[in-house]
């Protein structure tokens, strides 16, 4: 969302965010609550335009959290000791993601080659393991398979 927000600017791009208003509507875009948290927190004036746009945040609950050190153990993050992969926070979306059977958007960059530390990993290389198995797509993919267009 800080990607769209940054990237498409609302007062040039009302079309798209009229267009993300409606999804939202229709339940079709949803956010981890801790996602909307880490927005909130960097920037405020978006969270406050997801609220007017009535966003559904999505819960986290206990089988998240089971799901998220779950994953957590797998990347063999020990404690709090998270590398410059995914964070906690990450880490409760992926499992969001899993658990409500959605697909996961981010713009973290793809790693060609996953580092040998997987406490290194990004959230799209978390997502593609055999173990996870979370469908993700970039923003601008997403846009762009919708065929939405924006006059």
């Amino acid at each position: 969302m800080i990607h769209a927000w940054d990237n498409y600017p609302i007062e040039q791009f009302p079309g798209v965010w009229n267009w993300m208003a409606d999804r939202m509507a229709q339940g079709l875009i949803q956010m981890s609550e801790v996602a909307v948290e880490e927005v909130e927190h960097k920037v405020p004036e978006c969270v406050e335009w997801l609220k007017n746009a009535d966003l559904q945040k999505l819960p986290v609950t206990e089988a998240i959290l089971l799901e998220a050190m779950r994953v957590k153990a797998l990347l063999g993050i020990e404690e709090d000791r998270y590398g410059k992969g995914v964070d906690e926070n990450d880490l409760i979306i992926i499992a969001t993601a899993k658990m409500k059977g959605c697909e996961l958007v981010t713009n973290e960059a793809v790693q060609l080659s996953g580092n040998k530390q997987k406490r290194n990993w990004k959230i799209p290389t978390v997502c593609d393991m055999d173990t996870v198995h979370v469908v993700w797509i970039s923003y601008l993919n997403y846009l762009k398979r919708t065929g939405a267009t924006f006059g």
